[in-house]
């Protein structure tokens, strides 16, 4: 019986729409008011989804009691309306569901079973490279050429689309998903039409990306998962969850002129990862969230993945009605969003402060202009620091003066980013540095590789239409396309005279870049330092060609009329930056710019593709391998112990990032990956990138810990081998019948929410990751691809261990026995030296995680349950 949902219902009399009347829900149960806005979200999404099993009413009231203070474990199942993804992490899913078809089929079942049961979205944004650079000619070129080196993955995009119900694709060059998100497909408010008739329902969302949270700026309830966990929500699975504490950040203080939404968010990423948030939902309140426009909001929410957070959410308000107005969404949704958002409780009020688990404070006022780096976006610096921060070259070690570039040189200096060409503060203040600078005849060195890559079209629009595009061109800022450039990795090739140089002195070369990520190797393996900072500091850089240059007290440069030029001569004042952004809100743009981003170009139209239900997978195929995942069994049988004897694959530190585990940039030509592609005939500027061939899982299988500045101490301690790959140990293992166990320090799996990092994980035979303490998306992606995560005690460290290849691990604890969150006893054999059992936390946390790793993965679970739907239905 489904009481509490049928109490709270109220019929719409205008429109005929249903909603969950959280105003009775409050008088319901006294002091559910006091929640956090996120939380009350979450009950809504309870209330409306009761079904008696994987919502009951106990839960409800579970989750009522925490208005009450109380902070009792709790599961919960989440129904999200609607995904959200790129076509990096995407693109693997609908392989997947492709896959499941011929499963399906197989059994000579309805393929019709496998489609999408919620709405999902796809955002080509992360194919784009940066080729050419500073040139006007640039655009036509990197997106001519995504298209040829993408065709077939495009192509196979374009069966889905066609394929697959409730299906949506964004073609490439039309933005950045999340920004994209922003500015149009979110609704804040949707329409959506169940069983039991039309709903009107807070939107809520799962993305394949870690930086989804971006939409929290707009008061919408999101986060980033694996696209495994993804799938399942396609498919009608909902999210399993521990409820989260909610941790209030009060934000207090005005914001100094100058001073910019990325400055604000670099310093908040490095209080939170000091202060420790690491999966927790983050609500921000106090009177210095109404100094935020929406465009800064959503800046600081993108990078909640850096704070360690799962959301950063600031609660709807008169800001959210006017960026709503300001990108084109009709008046008739802007008024149903703001009556629904005050009547059910979810807008924001300042008079009553929500009853937190913990409170943060943040003083706007102390925020100065700051650059993060060289590897960690929480290495907040100020600018008077970067020049420290090089690399000293030894005695002997001189640099000749004919090489084209020294260390600290600035060899990239990219715009790019959702996280800050989202912000039209920002983006101006970038053109109008550039304009003042090219004034006073100021230039970009040669040996800077600059580039423009707005995350929307939008962006190009106004600042063509305020003439700082010209201004941004003439210093070498030409748009290189739209879309994910510099921040993921695709950055392009340096010039070879360049290239050369850093390898034959060992330079410590940096970049800069207006993005959200700096982890190692990642946006150039070449480039040892790189530097976020914002836009209009990404030009500055540029313009000095090194962060060897105190900007704080040196000149930048010297004018044409000999004078020596400094940052605050060209920094844009309040007012100008106010001017010009009376051109950029402009709500006919938005709208004229969004109504055909499901169209794309003509080189997108003239693609050819399949037809039909099924995909028609080609032999010869390089992009293309049906994925074994739903024939793979789970680690251990039902009754054997979960580890026996496994050996060690690799021994790791701290902060193993995504990007570490699973490159998703180029592929070198020595690497296992970049062999196999040349076995199979494919030409070196084919390679493409990592990211491009997820839909070949033996790429991917090649390249899982292949990033070359991952530090495997098996290899480094004389135990082993080091020249041997960990592709060729873990097929060593393989052979021998032996399992394999990864050991490392504490926030193993930061960075990206890549599904790949825990699918090449499993497809090298490794059966658990042993580990002081884990990310919560990876940690999440490794359960449900049937990779056990083990957590170390607290205080523990993997450093005093000394192991080496010879160690054996076991657990004698069996499948069956497993429970969520339960200790098990690891021991450890085979060493010169005893080592005392130890015992491991299991960080399975939920029930569903333990059905999922029990039938071996979250794949098998999935295409159990279409099997018996199929069965039903046919």
């Amino acid at each position: 019986m489904i009481a509490r949902k049928n109490s709270f219902r109220t019929l719409r009399t205008d429109a005929g729409q249903q909603f969950v009347d959280m105003h009775a829900a409050d008088a319901c149960f006294p002091g559910l008011n006091r929640l956090p806005i996120s939380l009350r979200l979450l009950f809504e999404n309870m209330l409306r989804n009761e079904d008696g099993t994987s919502v009951t009413s106990a839960d409800i009231e579970a989750l009522a009691r925490r208005a009450y203070g109380d902070t009792e474990e709790l599961e919960i199942a989440f129904y999200p309306t609607r995904v959200l993804m790129q076509d990096y992490a995407g693109m693997p899913a609908l392989i997947d569901l492709a896959a499941l078809r011929d499963y399906v089929a197989s059994s000579g079942l309805s393929v019709q079973a496998v489609n999408p049961r919620v709405r999902t979205d796809v955002v080509v944004d992360h194919s784009i490279i940066v080729h050419d650079a500073r040139s006007p000619q640039s655009l036509g070129i990197n997106q001519a050429r995504e298209i040829e080196d993408n065709y077939e993955r495009f192509a196979f995009l374009k069966w889905a689309q066609q394929a697959f119900d409730n299906l949506r694709i964004v073609p490439p060059g039309q933005g950045i998903v999340h920004q994209i998100n922003l500015e149009y497909l979110a609704d804040v408010v949707s329409h959506i039409t169940a069983e039991d008739g039309d709903w009107l329902v807070p939107d809520t969302l799962i993305g394949t990306d870690s930086h989804t949270p971006m939409i929290n700026g707009l008061g919408v309830l999101g986060w980033g998962v694996g696209g495994i966990e993804a799938e399942a929500v396609m498919m009608g699975e909902a999210v399993s969850m521990l409820v989260p504490p909610v941790i209030g950040v009060r934000l207090t203080g005005s914001i100094s002129e100058g001073i910019l939404a990325t400055d604000i968010v670099l310093s908040l990423t490095e209080c939170l990862r000091k202060r420790g948030v690491v999966g927790a939902f983050l609500e921000f309140f106090g009177p210095g969230v109404a100094a935020l426009s929406v465009a800064d909001r959503a800046t600081i929410a993108n990078m909640t993945p850096e704070f360690g957070a799962t959301i950063s959410l600031f609660p709807c308000d008169s800001s959210t009605m006017r960026y709503l107005a300001l990108t084109g969404r009709t008046p008739a949704q802007q008024h149903r969003t703001q009556t629904y958002l005050q009547r059910n409780g979810f807008w924001r009020n300042d008079d009553v402060e929500p009853l937190f688990a913990d409170v943060v404070e943040f003083n706007l006022s102390t925020v100065g202009r700051v650059a993060s780096g060289p590897a960690r976006p929480e290495q907040r610096r100020d600018l008077s620091e970067l020049p420290g921060l090089i690399s000293k070259r030894p005695e002997g070690a001189a640099i000749p003066d004919e090489a084209v570039v020294r260390d600290g040189d600035i060899v990239i200096a990219a715009i790019t980013s959702c996280t800050n060409t989202s912000n039209p503060v920002a983006m101006l203040a970038a053109g109008l540095l550039a304009r003042k600078a090219r004034i006073l005849g100021l230039n970009v060195p040669d040996h800077v590789k600059t580039s423009l890559a707005p995350g929307s079209r939008v962006v190009a629009d106004y600042l063509q239409e305020t003439g700082l595009m010209e201004d941004l061109s003439a210093l070498g800022f030409d748009l290189v396309g739209f879309g994910c450039t510099t921040c993921v990795g695709n950055s392009g090739e340096l010039a070879g005279p360049i290239s050369t140089a850093i390898d034959a002195h060992g330079l410590d070369v940096a970049a800069v870049l207006s993005g959200n990520r700096n982890f190692e190797a990642r946006i150039h393996s070449k480039i040892k330092s790189n530097f976020l900072v914002s836009p209009p500091l990404v030009v500055a850089y540029a313009l000095a060609g090194t962060v060897l240059r105190d900007l704080t007290s040196e000149p930048i440069g010297i004018s044409t009329s000999g004078n020596p030029v400094h940052l605050s001569d060209i920094w844009p004042t309040a007012g100008e930056i106010e001017t010009a952004a009376l051109v950029a809100e402009n709500p006919e743009r938005f709208a004229a710019r969004y109504s055909g981003v499901f169209d794309g170009g003509p080189l997108w139209a003239d693609l050819p593709a399949d037809t039909g239900e099924r995909f028609s997978w080609a032999e010869e195929s390089t992009y293309f391998k049906r994925p074994p995942f739903f024939d793979m069994p789970p680690v251990a049988a039902p009754h054997s112990p979960v580890l026996n004897q496994a050996r060690p694959l690799l021994l790791l530190g701290d902060s193993v990032t995504t990007d570490h585990i699973s490159p998703v940039g180029s592929i070198g030509p020595d690497s296992p990956a970049g062999q196999y592609l040349v076995s199979l005939g494919v030409e070196r500027e084919s390679f493409n990138t990592y990211g491009a061939r997820r839909g070949n899982h033996q790429v991917m299988a090649r390249g899982t810990f292949a990033n070359p500045r991952l530090k495997n101490r098996l290899a480094e301690s004389g135990n082993g081998n080091a020249a041997m790959t960990v592709f060729s140990d873990a097929e060593n293992f393989a052979q021998q019948g032996c399992s394999a166990v990864v050991i490392a320090g504490k926030n193993y799996g930061a960075g990206s929410a890549r599904d790949w990092a825990a699918k090449g994980t499993r497809l090298l035979g490794v059966s658990a990751i042993l580990a002081e303490s884990f990310e919560r998306i990876h940690r999440s992606n490794l359960v449900r691809m049937g990779v056990l995560p083990l957590q170390f005690p607290d205080g523990f460290s993997v450093a005093t261990l000394n192991l080496g290849r010879e160690h054996r691990f076991s657990i004698a604890t069996t499948m069956e026995a497993l429970e969520p969150r339960m200790s098990v006893r690891l021991e450890i054999s085979g060493g010169p030296v005893d080592i005392a059992p130890i015992d491991m936390l299991v960080r399975i946390d939920t029930a569903q995680e333990l059905r999922y790793f029990q039938n071996g993965g979250i794949l098998q679970s999935i295409a159990g349950d279409v099997m018996a739907r199929a069965s039903v239905q046919g």
